[in-house]
């Protein structure tokens, strides 16, 4: 659909005009949900080029996708990189939303993933507090991306052995998952956050057995019209 979106507006109003470059940026989102990292991170690139050409390096929009290389660039492994896009973003966000705003919380929440993988437990323990804390003020307790992060503090307590804690954060993302979604939910939700927390905590079970993904994995968050869920 975005293929076939992007023709036309390339065709409509040229390959440089924002309608199209938002539609790229759009297509690198889903390229990367699909695995297909080489054919996103060309997206991105031409959009993020395109967007500083059109509207400026601060621009918003050209931070959303600034935000979504990051996260791309993390997932691919380039983690100064991933570094470097976040904290432009976040800078910019900073400036131009301030602060608190949702964009803004969502590559603190970024950060936090990126220096729990780097194994800079304080700095990503500070991230995710700060993005939990914005996120009940504007969202609520119960938002999406309120208990993405809530999930992501309970990783960062698994892994640093602090059980009770970790329980905790689990426990109250399953509950919001339950109370958004109802038990279908909450089961979904089970089988990719709880299972890996309770196969660590577990001595019955010697080593992490797979359900469905098998995995406990920290919730990175894309930018606006990048394919994301968070905002609903």
């Amino acid at each position: 659909m975005y293929r076939r979106a992007l023709e036309g507006t390339e065709k409509a109003v040229g390959p440089e005009h924002t309608s199209t470059l938002e539609t790229v940026n759009n297509l690198g989102g889903l390229y990367a949900e699909q695995g297909k990292m080489a054919e996103a991170e060309a997206m991105y690139r031409r959009a993020l080029e395109g967007k500083e050409k059109a509207w400026g390096p601060e621009h918003t929009s050209t931070l959303d996708t600034v935000n979504n290389l990051g996260v791309l660039c993390n997932d691919q492994g380039k983690m100064a990189e991933a570094e470097a896009m976040y904290r432009r973003a976040l800078e910019g966000y900073e400036k131009a939303r301030g602060p608190e705003h949702t964009s803004t919380l969502a590559t603190v929440n970024n950060l936090g993933v990126l220096y729990a993988e780097q194994g800079k437990m304080a700095e990503a323990e500070a991230m995710y507090r700060r993005a939990l804390e914005g996120y009940e003020k504007a969202w609520g307790p119960r938002h999406t991306s309120t208990l993405h992060t809530v999930n992501n503090l309970g990783i960062l307590y698994k892994d640093q052995g602090r059980m009770a804690e970790a329980e905790a954060m689990v426990r109250r993302a399953l509950d919001g998952k339950e109370k958004r979604g109802g038990r279908s939910t909450r089961r979904r939700f089970t089988r990719s956050t709880i299972w890996g927390f309770f196969t660590k905590i577990k001595a019955r079970w010697p080593k992490r057995k797979p359900w469905f993904d098998g995995r406990w994995t920290a919730t990175r968050i894309v930018g606006a019209g990048a394919h994301d869920d968070s905002s609903h």
